[in-house]
């Protein structure tokens, strides 16, 4: 299995920004944690039979691997809390499950520093649910079970291949071992276009390859008498996967640590691949497509730009947020309708060629479920409790809509009646209900979100409670991206990697904007003294 990987800064606020918080509603503008849509309030389909023992035994029969009677589990805020009908959702589980489950949940944003203070005090939860970044560090030190045995031997795995799921898995091993089992896709970035733009330009083909996409960008430039056409909230992203809101102009390039074919660990940022992005970036700022202004704007502001009309040209998360552009976008008056462009062919090469020719699109590392090696019967946790959430019938039902008559319903009703918007279900009608927090707006999803599923669900209503919009953009990511990956955490990563990755966001503006050549910034980066940090961080993760 070829080991990969997604450097991972390793600041805690940096990491709570990766886990998306609870449900509300999707047609909301407000901008989510780390701009990636995906909140979620938890679900089920109330369905009898316990889905942990359908189809889920792993290479041992059944018999062999004990089911526990009690587990105790840490969650976040993803999973349903005491105000949105945790204690209702827990009994479900434990009615499908057969075990009893005990639950440590801290508020949202103060999850992290909990955990923190758990694992310090020697008293370790069964389960818990870490970010990318904690999951590397504490499987290093010996608290995670490693849970890959478990996973290659089991039916979950078949499930997750036949639904291209598995690939995600897979990029979250680290040297081997894996220490935790993510149920959903982490999301990412999809490049937008209005059709209008299109239309106007007389462009009936959609680009699939750099040259066309460049040709594209002119196009639109002339029909439109626009500024600019494409803008992003910086030129470089800060964290991973850096790189995900210019795709067509970085490519292959990776500005921070990877894994090579040989296994040998390099610092992307020094490889051509790099320099030509910057070049590519630099060229479109100077023919007038790209905006500068890239390097002051939030992700409000380029959605705002997107919205009056002043782009047409967005590369943006996928899922919920193609429904929010083109609301947001008809709001204003503008034609909602969007292209969502495959990658090009450039992409599609992968990140220094470990795409394998497959994907394109960066899937971010997304949160996993993981065993303490506190835990007395791992095999039966991960078989009985963290198997089971995505055994494609009633557990994962479940975890994806939450509880009948809590979360969802079928009956006949009419939601919302006293309000301008009142919607109206026929009996036998799926639907969600009004949220217990939040009144006034309806669950969306649960813990799973039903778009970024890594196993099919069966009799799975999405098609229903999902914009039709929102599911083909997010369809075409899934089918079209590979997962990011896992850097080792090591002393010389947490002491520079910080300080490089402001350096190297620095000299990609500056080449970006016309301010210094490639070379000049180079040299820069050499005289600074950051090339020998990254030869450090190099050193210390060949050296594990």
């Amino acid at each position: 299995m070829k080991k990969k990987v997604v450097s991972l800064l390793l600041a805690t606020t940096m990491v709570v920004s990766l886990v998306g918080c609870g449900g509300g509603d999707s047609s909301s503008t407000t901008e989510p944690a780390a701009d990636a849509g995906t909140e979620a309030p938890a679900a089920d389909a109330g369905t009898d039979a316990p889905a942990a023992d359908a189809g889920t035994e792993a290479e041992a029969p059944a018999e062999e691997v004990e089911k526990p009677e009690e587990i105790t589990i840490m969650v976040d805020g993803t999973v349903f809390t005491e105000e949105n009908g945790r204690d209702q959702f827990m009994a479900k589980l434990e009615e499908l499950t057969g075990i009893k489950i005990n639950v440590i949940q801290p508020d949202h944003d103060a999850y992290y520093d909990v955990v923190g203070q758990q694992i310090a005090s020697g008293d370790w939860p069964d389960v818990l649910i870490l970010a990318s970044t904690q999951m590397s560090s504490y499987g290093s030190e010996g608290v995670l079970w490693d849970m890959a045995d478990a996973w290659n031997n089991s039916e979950l795995k078949t499930r997750q291949e036949a639904n291209n799921g598995a690939g995600v898995v897979e990029s979250m091993f680290i040297d081997g071992h894996l220490y935790g089992m993510p149920v959903t896709h982490g999301n990412g970035c999809v490049t937008y276009v209005k059709q209008k733009w299109l239309d106007d330009a007389g462009i009936t083909t959609l680009p699939t390859n750099f040259d066309e996409y460049y040709d594209m960008l002119l196009k639109l430039k002339e029909a439109e008498g626009v500024d600019y056409v494409v803008a992003a909230s910086g030129f470089l992203n800060a964290e991973a996967p850096y790189i995900n809101y210019f795709p067509e102009f970085y490519q292959d390039a990776w500005p921070s640590f990877y894994q090579k074919e040989d296994g040998t660990w390099a610092d992307g940022f020094a490889e051509d691949s790099m320099k030509a992005a910057m070049e590519r970036l630099a060229q479109g700022v100077a023919d007038g497509v790209v905006d500068p202004e890239s390097t002051n704007y939030a992700t409000s502001d380029v959605r705002n730009k997107f919205y009056d009309d002043s782009l047409g040209v967005f590369t943006y998360w996928a899922g919920t947020w193609a429904s929010n552009i083109k609301n947001n976008c008809e709001n204003n008056g503008l034609d909602g309708t969007m292209a969502v462009l495959e990658p090009i062919k450039e992409i599609t090469a992968g990140v220094q060629g470990q795409h394998d020719g497959n994907g394109g699109y960066i899937d971010r590392v997304s949160p996993a479920w993981c065993i303490t090696t506190a835990c007395e019967n791992p095999e039966g946790v991960f078989k009985y409790f963290i198997e089971a959430m995505q055994d494609g019938g009633d557990v994962q039902f479940l975890w994806t809509y939450g509880v009948e008559g809590t979360h969802w319903s079928t009956a006949a009703e009419t939601l919302y009646a006293d309000t301008d918007d009142p919607k109206t279900y026929a009996d036998g009608e799926f639907h969600m209900l009004d949220n217990l927090e939040t009144p006034g707006s309806q669950y969306t999803k649960a813990h799973i979100d039903p778009m970024l599923a890594l196993t099919e669900l069966a009799n799975d209503p999405r098609e229903t409670t999902v914009a039709p919009e929102a599911l083909a953009a997010q369809d075409l990511f899934n089918t079209h991206s590979v997962g990011a990956f896992v850097v080792p955490s090591t002393d010389a990563m947490n002491q520079y990697n910080g300080d490089l990755m402001t350096e190297k966001q620095s000299l990609v503006t500056k080449v970006a904007l016309g301010q210094m050549t490639v070379d000049e910034a180079y040299a820069e980066y050499e005289s600074g003294g950051y090339a020998d940090m990254s030869q450090q961080i190099v050193d210390s993760l060949n050296a594990q």
